[in-house]
């Protein structure tokens, strides 16, 4: 087993784990020096792409971007979203489980749902594949408006069992996405393996956000989202000083001409 993916094991019940999206090198570098798992997620889509659902990301657009991420990586576990129609069938969620990891070297690859593609996870982990589970909403399979999880018995019931039948199988954590705080907290203790919350409250092992949400980058107001920062007023004080330094001639200086 990856030491990496041990690590977050170990984690169960004595630490949280910080796991943080990133899209380009750049990000990638900060977020390595305090994740414990970068995930390049397939919210890249509408974060950098502004499409309204993230079956329009492709395998072509999560590898890209999860090769420059992995320039700026030395010790998080990096895990790449498996877009999208890209994991129908064993053998199509073999083919490009293993492009992704060949291709961007990345730890292990994430797959939304259980009780539809349990046989498939089943054979990626048979196939030595790393897989991440994630449960409760669905972005992938959503159409329409985003609503909670784990309102109703019957929700409950099913989320616990799937989130049982997914340890068995072989995952190391799972993402319980707006699953609500008691569901979360029930899963959690019931599984020996690490959760990942997102909109699910501070009961799970670890937390998840994207990255560009929490830095305030995004126009959003997701009940889950904190912006801890707002990086866009630095960046327009940053962008009104180089403009006002070209238009008075103060930029560039001897200093930055050959």
């Amino acid at each position: 087993m990856n030491k990496k993916i041990k690590n977050i094991l170990s984690k169960k019940n004595k630490s949280k784990i910080i796991c943080l999206t990133a899209y380009s090198k750049n990000f990638a570098e900060e977020i390595d020096k305090h994740a414990d798992i970068a995930l390049v997620g397939d919210s890249l889509g509408s974060v950098l792409y502004d499409y309204n659902t993230t079956r329009k990301v492709t395998l072509s657009n999560m590898i890209e971007h999860s090769k420059s991420v992995r320039k700026g990586i030395k010790k998080s576990l990096m895990v790449v979203d498996m877009p999208y129609q890209t994991y129908r069938n064993k053998n199509e969620a073999y083919k490009n489980a293993k492009k992704i990891i060949i291709e961007t070297k990345c730890d292990a690859v994430k797959l939304e749902g259980c009780n539809k593609i349990k046989n498939i996870i089943a054979y990626l982990i048979k196939k030595k594949i790393p897989v991440m589970g994630h449960l409760g909403l669905l972005p992938q399979s959503v159409k329409g408006k985003f609503v909670s999880k784990g309102k109703t018995e019957r929700e409950k019931k099913k989320l616990l069992n799937e989130s049982k039948i997914l340890e068995r199988l072989g995952v190391f954590a799972i993402v319980l996405e707006c699953i609500r705080s008691d569901v979360a907290k029930l899963i959690t203790n019931s599984i020996s393996i690490p959760t990942i919350g997102i909109g699910s409250s501070v009961n799970c092992d670890g937390q998840v956000l994207v990255t560009d949400d929490l830095l305030g980058l995004n126009k959003t107001n997701i009940k889950f989202v904190k912006k801890f920062i707002n990086l866009k007023k630095n960046i327009n004080q940053g962008v009104i000083k180089f403009k006002r330094e070209v238009l008075t001639k103060k930029f560039p200086s001897k200093k930055y001409s050959y």
